[in-house]
């Protein structure tokens, strides 16, 4: 099972760099790149989980009911992504279900960084992706928590792939610069290991990042962005269609695992 997922929000990463941009703009950014990997998933006739900010959520209405009408799901990721607030479990809930018309059933923190479990299982999130259980110099030190699913009360979290004993993390940055078969490689190992693989991604990499040098991209995020990424995610799909995985949404999978009484 591959639970391929996108963080859908407003375009800020220039911010972390001392550049600012406008709300507007990063909509206008996170768009496009979602309207790419819309074809991209459309074409190989697969399913994906949109995490959403509130934000984007607002900004972008149509954009959402093409997810939705395309038979995707669609959970929170916060309100503001660059201001995180502790209200913003709830109030991204109702936000998303304002706009949708749709029940929430999942929850991602901004940056995959820590959420209050009580706040998730309050607001009636069936599941949490907030955890990236690898460690990364500057964002994450979860060397020990649980590297497959889990419950924690009555919530399933689903931490992203990362391979077995070394936790190499399989996110986004892994696929922009690691050499693609390389990449395929750790995947397939973590499909005989686990059963399932967890992975995300952003619209704004899909977006042609090297052509705006105003935004001060780090290589490592521009590297292989835009076009390029579109190209690695569909090749990523066909080795995955091709060994006969099936794509699930998150609350399908919850469904599945620890079917809802």
């Amino acid at each position: 099972m591959i639970l391929l997922s996108f963080d859908t929000e407003e375009f800020d990463v220039p911010r972390e760099h001392g550049i600012d941009i406008s709300l507007e703009e990063g909509v206008c950014v996170s768009v496009e790149g979602t309207r790419r990997i819309l074809d991209c998933l459309k074409a190989n006739g697969v399913k994906a989980t949109f995490f959403c900010t509130g934000n984007f959520a607002q900004q972008a209405p149509a954009t959402l009911r093409r997810i939705i009408d395309e038979g995707h799901e669609v959970a929170c990721h916060g309100v503001d992504h660059w201001r995180p607030k502790t209200d913003d479990v709830l109030q991204s809930k109702q936000i998303l279900e304002d706009v949708t018309g749709l029940p929430m059933k999942g929850y991602r923190q901004p940056r995959m960084f820590p959420v209050s479990d009580e706040d998730i299982q309050n607001a009636g999130f069936l599941y949490n992706s907030s955890l990236n259980p690898a460690f990364i110099p500057g964002r994450y030190m979860h060397l020990t928590t649980p590297r497959t699913w889990f419950m924690q009360g009555d919530v399933m979290q689903i931490p992203a792939s990362v391979t077995p004993l070394l936790r190499f993390p399989l996110f986004w940055l892994s696929l922009h610069n690691l050499p693609q078969w390389l990449y395929h490689a750790m995947v397939r190992r973590v499909l005989r290991h686990d059963g399932y693989f967890v992975t995300y991604f952003h619209p704004w990499e899909f977006y042609d990042l090297q052509a705006h040098s105003e935004y001060r991209m780090p290589f490592i995020i521009r590297h292989h962005s835009g076009w390029e990424m579109v190209n690695r995610l569909d090749r990523l799909v066909k080795m995955l269609k091709n060994r006969g995985e099936e794509f699930i949404t998150y609350a399908e999978f919850v469904q599945r695992k620890h079917p809802v009484r």
